[in-house]
C-alpha cells in the first residue's frame, strides 16, 4: 500500500479502493485502522482510506501529543500535498469528524466538499451528557438483546453492547463490529481526546469560513449520543445539509450500503 511522510516525518499509510474522482476518507474509533470502512457501500469514487498515525500500516508517533484530534489535521494536509490535489473531497466517520472539521477550519480553501458520517461533535463543543447517553440507548429498548447490551455499555465491559450501533445484527455484522476492536485501548486512541488548547469557539469560527457544501449524515436508530447533536453541528456551516438515514445506526454503509452510497453520491455529484 502507498505511504507518505507527515510534516514531522512520521511514515503514514493509505489504501485505495474503487475508481473515479478521489475522495479522502478519515476513519473514526478513535484510532481504528481504515479497513473497517471497506468500500463505503460502493461509492463510485477513488477512495483514499487513511490509516492514522499509530494505526493500521502507519508508523507510531514519536510525540504522543500528535495523536490528539486537532494535531491530526496536519496529517490530512500532508496527505493532500502528497496526492497533489489543489482541493479535496473529504469524508470522515464518527470521531474522525473532529479531525475533518478542524482541517476544514484551518484550510477552508482546500476543501471542495465535506461529508460527516454519524459524526462525533466534541470538537465543536457539543459534548454528550448522561441524558444524551440514556436517550441514545433508549432508541434500542425494544430489541431482545437490549438489557444485556445496555449493561455492557454502561459498565464498559465485554462486547455485548456492539448491537447498539448497528441497524441489524447477524453474523456478518458481528464480524465487522469486532474488526480491530482491541485498538480502543492503544495509545493513539487514548491520546485522541487528550486536553487540547483548541477551543470549540476557535473550531466554530474556522468552519464558519467554509464555503464548500457539507453533508451531515446521522443514523435513525444510532445509539451513539452524538446523534442528537447532528442538527446543531450542521447549523454551524454556511452550506450544510442534514440527512437522517432511515433504519441505520452508527455504520450506515454496513446496515444499508446501497442507500448510503446513493445519498453520498448524490451529494458529491451536486456540488
Amino acid at each position: 500500500m502507498p505511504h507518505f511522510s507527515a510534516h514531522d516525518g512520521t511514515k503514514l499509510a493509505y489504501h485505495l479502493q474503487g475508481t473515479g474522482s478521489p475522495l479522502v476518507c478519515l476513519p473514526g474509533g478513535p484510532a481504528r485502522p481504515s479497513r473497517y470502512l471497506g468500500d463505503l457501500g460502493g461509492i463510485p469514487r477513488r477512495l483514499i482510506l487513511a490509516d492514522g498515525r499509530g494505526t493500521g500500516e502507519s508508523d507510531a508517533a514519536a510525540d504522543p501529543e500528535t495523536y490528539r484530534w486537532d494535531r491530526l489535521a496536519d496529517d490530512v494536509e500532508a496527505l493532500r500535498e502528497h496526492l497533489g490535489l489543489d482541493r479535496v473531497d473529504l469524508l470522515a466517520h464518527s470521531a474522525g469528524a473532529n479531525v475533518a472539521i478542524r482541517y476544514a477550519g484551518l484550510h477552508p480553501e482546500r476543501v471542495s466538499s465535506l461529508a460527516l458520517i454519524t459524526p462525533s461533535t466534541v470538537a465543536a463543543g457539543f459534548v454528550p451528557t448522561p441524558e444524551d447517553q440514556e436517550a441514545g440507548l433508549a432508541r434500542r429498548a425494544h430489541e431482545p438483546w437490549y438489557e444485556q447490551a445496555r449493561a455492557s455499555y454502561l459498565a464498559e465491559e465485554g462486547t455485548e453492547f456492539l448491537p447498539l450501533f448497528y441497524g441489524r445484527w447477524d453474523d456478518e455484522i458481528a464480524a465487522h463490529a469486532l474488526l480491530d476492536f482491541e485498538t480502543s485501548e492503544q495509545p493513539p486512541a487514548l491520546g485522541f481526546y487528550a486536553p487540547s488548547p483548541v477551543t470549540p469557539e476557535e473550531v466554530r469560527a474556522g468552519i464558519a469560513r467554509l464555503d464548500a457544501p457539507v453533508l451531515v449524515l446521522a443514523g435513525e436508530v444510532d445509539a451513539h449520543p452524538c446523534r442528537d447533536h447532528a442538527r446543531s453541528l450542521a447549523g454551524l456551516f454556511p452550506d450544510a445539509r442534514l440527512v437522517m438515514q432511515r433504519g441505520v445506526a452508527h455504520f450506515p454503509w454496513v446496515d444499508e450500503p446501497a442507500d448510503f452510497a446513493r445519498i453520498v453520491t448524490e451529494f458529491l455529484d451536486a456540488r
